[in-house]
């Protein structure tokens, strides 16, 4: 197996801009044109600039010498972070900020919607106006090499593992992150010698907007159902990951898991898309000891968990193409991240990082913000948050914490998007029953508008069944109810997609700087 290519070698051949709009079905980017404002000199004005993306894309952008501005109605850590580099944020969405400013390009959030005051009047004065997606996707086409992570769940968390591997290893990638990483001290790595040699970066299939990443190599991580605004069916979903692995370049590495259930109709799916171009894709595979190629031979990467310390912090073997390569432990629970270290594994050994530089690293990983995150202790109890918001997250992270000791459990739980909520309804009821009792505060979201269901609702299917469903109308009134009921050696898990429920964890442990340890 050779080293990750490079977009220079001349076997590593991009898609054609007539084919990539074939297989995406929609009219691309300029990505050229995109670029040429990602310079010094230029001004670039993002909306929703508070947001865990958009708020690294800022930061990156103005470490290019680019005059940066942006708006956000929300005024947290990371807003008071980028203008203390020296970055104008507006707390109001107002189209006199465009006038103000008078940007070369506009970037947006997936939460900022078309009627949006500052892209009408961008739109009005033929300003370009381009969704984050894009300007990250623009952003990995300037590197030489570049490793995109997608899959429904564990993208964040696979790529900062994967990140720490390629340091541990001193291949300097600049990395981002859809969460804040300690070890980056923010969301966003650079690069020492900013020479564009390698971008790491996940690959969030939201609205298809991982269909503007180019890589070298990729991963697909798994293919859950979500975002039934954006893929109603499975089927939909299969279809975009078909999709994604089209648009890559041929002779890029592919890693997927062999135990997925999907994998197989999107490799179908990808034949029908684009004939011809996965037999001019490097596959890789990876699952639990036994698991096999589609060929029948085993998988290129398997593990094997010997054993959980008493925090259920698990130790694994990593065997590639049969014979054993390192043997590690994690610092994080859940045979769930032990399929994420192997996955970053397989990326991070494709780089150049060795056998050794891994077994480092996943030692040294403590988590990114906000997946499985210990924000301190309250009243002598553990408190965890989790950015868990999918069933099958859910699932896996509350058998997780059940392996740490504990006199008590609270698990708590926020939906995310009514559409999410209303469409795995029952999913979530499943989920959520066994756990005696659940906490369910209202659902989140800051880009749906119909609310057209309720966590109530939720909660009293759960207790018609004979559950222990109780529903808060606020995020306040959870934390209320929890700093009453809480005791010593009890165990708090705080779940949910949006930073409301989660810094409900942190105002019970009075945490204020995501980047400083928790003793």
């Amino acid at each position: 197996m050779k080293l990750l290519p490079s977009f220079e070698d001349p076997d590593v051949i991009r898609i054609d801009r007539l084919t990539s709009e074939h297989v995406a079905g929609e009219k691309l980017p300029e990505y050229d044109a995109i670029a040429a404002a990602i310079a010094p000199g230029k001004t670039i004005f993002f909306i929703g600039i508070a947001g865990i993306s958009v708020s690294g894309l800022a930061e990156y952008a103005s470490r290019q010498g680019i005059r940066c501005a942006g708006s956000d109605p929300s005024e947290n850590t990371r807003t008071a972070y980028l203008q203390k580099k020296g970055i104008l944020v507006f707390h109001k969405h107002d189209a006199s900020n465009i006038d103000q400013i008078k940007p070369d390009l506009v970037v947006y959030s997936n939460a900022v919607s078309a009627d949006n005051p500052e892209r009408v009047r961008a739109a009005k004065l033929d300003i370009p106006c381009v969704n984050r997606s894009v300007f990250l996707g623009t952003i990995g086409r300037m590197f030489r090499r570049a490793i995109h992570i997608t899959g429904t769940n564990g993208k964040t968390t696979t790529t900062a593992m994967c990140a720490l591997m390629l340091l541990e290893a001193k291949l300097d990638p600049m990395v981002h992150l859809g969460a804040e990483f300690r070890e980056f001290r923010s969301t966003i790595r650079f690069s020492e010698s900013d020479n564009q040699e390698l971008f790491l970066s996940e690959a969030c299939e939201y609205q298809r907007g991982f269909y503007h990443y180019e890589g070298t190599a990729i991963a697909i991580l798994n293919i859950v159902h979500d975002h039934i605004d954006s893929f109603p069916t499975i089927d939909d979903m299969i279809d975009a990951f078909a999709r994604f692995a089209a648009l890559q370049p041929e002779n890029t590495y592919v890693l997927v898991p062999s135990d997925d259930p999907h994998i197989p109709a999107m490799m179908r799916r990808l034949e029908e898309v684009r004939p011809g171009h996965s037999k001019k894709l490097y596959w890789l595979w990876f699952g639990p000891e036994g698991a096999k190629k589609p060929c029948g031979a085993p998988a290129d990467f398997t593990y094997r968990i010997t054993s959980y310390d008493d925090s259920g912090h698990p130790s694994f073997q990593l065997y590639k193409n049969g014979s054993l390569f390192t043997s590690a432990k994690l610092s994080v629970i859940g045979e769930f991240n032990v399929k994420n270290a192997v996955a970053a594994a397989a990326l991070a050994d494709l780089a150049g990082a060795t056998p050794d530089n891994i077994r480092i690293a996943c030692e040294k990983f403590q988590g990114a913000e906000g997946r499985f995150t210990h924000t301190g202790r309250f009243n002598g109890a553990d408190i965890y948050v989790d950015y868990a918001h999918h069933p099958s997250a859910v699932e896996v992270t509350v058998k997780a914490i059940k392996n740490m000791p504990a006199k008590r459990f609270w698990i708590c739980f926020q939906p995310m998007t009514y559409s999410r909520t209303l469409g795995f309804f029952d999913a979530f009821v499943e989920s959520l029953y066994k756990i005696r009792p659940v906490l369910i505060s209202e659902v989140f979201d800051n880009r749906e508008k119909n609310a057209t269901v309720s966590s109530k609702d939720m909660c009293d299917r759960i207790n018609e069944l004979g559950g222990d469903a109780r529903y808060f109308e606020t995020n306040e009134a959870l934390e209320a109810y929890l700093r009453r009921v809480i005791e010593p050696d009890d165990v708090v898990l705080i779940m949910g997609g949006g930073t409301n429920i989660l810094e409900v964890g942190d105002r019970l442990t009075g945490r204020s700087d995501h980047m400083a340890p928790v003793l």
